[in-house]
């Protein structure tokens, strides 16, 4: 494997302090209250918002009640925009909207999309399958008001990050098989997709800096909760029919436990008939996104989700005309 970058491994030194694997209940609860806010020096680090972005924050529907949203919309766009949901990562049980903005403001900027971003329920006081349910009520909400966001819900997406990704994932099969809103394409960014934790790499990148095999498996026991790993809706790579499906851009980290999830459910989609592009990206760790200013490969991955996510949902628009 190609050696990371110094910067990258020094951060995954500091980060390791902050490890999932070593925090309880109550630990994990005290973290999620915690607001990375912007500034010069953090958005050295995880990137600030895009220029000639406007953002709006409001609420959608959620399973029980309403979620928090945020809403990104180029200031200078005209007439009606496709529109692209988001989940964030962070492992079911730590993200917010704000760690969300630079990758969100940039798909909308670049795209010309409406993007909103979805701020489910956390585990482990909300266990799964809150999350996924969320989401999927979420995206049904915000597909039929999409009018009053100046977008057009004929032409959606989705997109996720690591525990995002499983959740775009899962809500794609979510909207086949309950005949929700028609997905235009899924963009899946190293997707947790098999809470068996039985992809190879996660032995072989056990140690791996900003994600570990023990985080791992502590963010997927804090999600389930003993529930059953194999479940379709928690671990979408379980789906016993992934035909349908949008057409979908997988994007995995070589240094990455869960990098092979993102192989494994890149050939289900395939073996279904689904169309896929899959690129691993050399020297990444996990959550590589999510420090554009560290990471040297995040701009050429935005840029790959961009030009998927537009060619997309271009073509669903020259359909409809």
């Amino acid at each position: 494997m190609a050696r990371m970058d110094l910067r990258v491994r020094l951060l995954g030194r500091v980060l390791g302090r902050f490890s999932v694997a070593t925090m309880d209940d109550r630990r994990l609860r005290r973290a999620q209250q915690v607001r990375v806010r912007h500034n010069p020096v953090t958005d050295l680090l995880v990137g600030g918002v895009a220029r000639g972005v406007r953002l709006t924050d409001g609420t959608a529907r959620g399973e029980v009640g309403p979620v928090p949203v945020r809403t990104y919309r180029p200031e200078h766009a005209t007439g009606t925009l496709p529109l692209v949901v988001h989940f964030h990562g962070g492992g079911w049980t730590v993200g917010n909207l704000d760690s969300g903005d630079w990758l969100c403001s940039n798909v909308a900027a670049t795209v010309g999309a409406v993007v909103v971003s979805v701020d489910y329920r956390l585990a482990p006081g909300h266990r799964w399958p809150a999350a996924a349910e969320d989401c999927y009520a979420a995206l049904v909400d915000v597909v039929e008001r999409a009018g009053e966001l100046g977008a057009d819900p004929g032409r959606v997406a989705v997109t996720g990050d690591s525990a995002g990704g499983n959740l775009a994932a899962v809500v794609s099969l979510m909207v086949r098989d309950r005949s929700g809103p028609r997905i235009a394409h899924q963009g899946l960014v190293y997707p947790s997709v098999d809470l068996t934790m039985s992809s190879p790499s996660i032995d072989a990148n056990a140690s791996a800096p900003i994600l570990s095999k023990a985080d791992c498996l502590a963010f997927r026991d804090h999600y389930l909760g003993g529930q059953d790993p194999r479940a379709p809706h928690a671990s979408p790579l379980f789906a016993a029919d992934h035909s349908g499906l949008p057409p979908a851009l997988v994007q995995v980290a070589e240094h990455d436990p869960i990098r092979d999830d993102g192989y494994r459910y890149a050939e289900a989609l395939q073996g279904a008939g689904v169309p896929v592009r899959l690129t691993q990206y050399v020297g990444m760790p996990h959550g590589f996104l999510a420090f554009p200013r560290l990471c040297r490969s995040a701009p050429q991955a935005l840029a790959e989700l961009c030009a998927e996510q537009a060619a997309a949902l271009a073509s669903v628009g020259d359909r409809a005309a």
